[in-house]
C-alpha cells in the first residue's frame, strides 16, 4: 500500500510536466524538446532561493518564472528566427545546460537541513509520502483549474486556434507569433514547476534530473489518451494526471522485479514505444477506445 501511495504522490509531481508538456505537443501541435533543460532549471532557480533563505512557496514559483523565461526563449527562436521547432528545443536544452550549471555551481546541490514545502509538513507531524500527496494535489487541482479558465478566454482560445490551424488563426487576425510564445511560456513554466516540487520532494537538484523528461510527458499523455481518447479539456487534463499516475506504477512494478535501475531509462523508452503502439494494435483488432458522452477532441 505504501509503494502504491508513494507512486500516485510521485506521480501527481510528474503530471504537472506532462501537463506542460501537453501544451506544445497537443494544443500548439510543436514537438519541444527543451523540456529536459527547464525541468532541472525550475529544480536549479528554486534550490538556489531555497538555500538563500527565501519562503519554499517563493522558491517554487521562482523555478516556474525560470521556467517561462526559457520558454520565451525558444518561443523567439522559433517564430522570430524562424528556426524549427525541433532544432530550436535541442538549441535550448544544450544552452540551459550551462545556465543550470551557473546557478547551481555544481553538478547537484543538497537541500538537507532547508525548509522546504515537504518539511513544512513533515515537521506537522505528517509522513513524507502524505505531505508529497497534499503538495501534489494543491498543485495540479490550481494548475488544472488554472489552465481550464485561462483556454477558455479570448486569449486561450486563440491560443487553440493557433495550434488547431495556423492558417486560419492568421487569417481572423490572430497573432500567431504571440500565441505560440505564450504556448512555449506555459509549458516551459509548468515543466520548470514540477522540477521545483520534486527537488523539494528528492531533497537535492541535480543538473541531470531533466534526462528522460519528454519520455515521461509523452508516456502519461499518450498512456492517457490511450485509455479515454475523446475528452473536452478539462477532463482530458485530469486524464493526464491519470497517466502520470499509472506510468509511475508501472516503472514502481518494473522495479519490484529486481530490474537493474540503471536500466530503467532505457525500460522507458520501450514502455514509450509499446504504449504508442497500441492504437496501431486498436486499429489492425478493429478495437476502438472509449469515448466520453460529453466528446469533445482533446482541445
Amino acid at each position: 500500500m505504501d509503494i502504491v501511495l508513494s507512486s500516485v504522490s510521485q506521480g501527481l509531481l510528474w503530471s504537472i510536466m506532462a501537463i506542460g508538456v501537453f501544451l506544445t505537443f497537443r494544443i500548439l501541435d510543436i514537438a519541444d524538446l527543451s523540456a529536459e533543460g527547464s525541468f532541472p532549471m525550475g529544480a536549479a532557480v528554486c534550490a538556489l532561493m531555497i538555500i538563500n533563505g527565501y519562503h519554499p512557496i517563493l522558491a517554487t514559483f521562482g523555478g516556474m518564472l525560470g521556467g517561462m523565461a526559457a520558454g520565451a526563449v525558444s518561443g523567439f527562436m522559433h517564430t522570430k528566427m524562424k528556426i524549427p521547432a525541433l532544432l530550436t528545443g535541442i538549441i535550448t536544452l544544450t544552452g540551459l545546460y550551462s545556465v543550470n550549471l551557473l546557478i547551481l555551481g555544481r553538478s547537484n546541490v543538497s537541500l538537507s537541513g532547508e525548509t522546504t514545502l515537504v518539511t513544512l509538513l513533515t515537521d506537522t507531524g505528517l509522513t513524507k509520502t502524505t505531505a508529497v500527496l497534499i503538495i501534489g494535489a494543491i498543485f495540479v487541482a490550481l494548475v488544472v483549474l488554472s489552465l481550464v479558465v485561462l483556454l477558455n478566454t479570448q486569449l486561450g482560445l486563440a491560443l487553440r486556434a493557433t495550434g488547431d490551424n495556423l492558417e486560419m488563426g492568421e487569417a481572423n487576425g490572430i497573432k500567431v507569433d504571440r500565441m505560440k510564445i505564450l504556448g512555449y511560456m506555459l509549458s516551459n513554466g509548468l515543466i520548470a514547476l514540477s522540477g521545483a516540487l520534486l527537488a523539494q520532494n528528492n531533497g537535492y537538484a541535480d543538473l541531470n534530473m531533466g534526462v528522460g523528461t519528454i519520455v515521461i510527458g509523452l508516456a502519461s499523455i499518450i498512456l492517457a489518451e490511450v485509455i479515454i481518447k475523446y475528452l473536452p479539456l478539462g477532463k482530458r487534463l485530469l486524464s493526464i494526471v491519470v497517466g502520470a499516475v499509472l506510468y509511475r506504477l508501472i516503472i514502481v512494478i518494473i522495479l519490484a522485479m529486481n530490474v537493474d535501475a540503471q536500466m530503467i531509462k532505457l525500460v522507458s523508452a520501450i514502455l514509450l514505444a509499446i504504449i504508442l503502439y497500441i492504437p496501431e494494435i486498436r486499429t489492425f483488432l478493429s478495437i476502438k477506445p472509449s469515448k466520453s458522452l460529453n466528446a469533445g477532441g482533446d482541445k
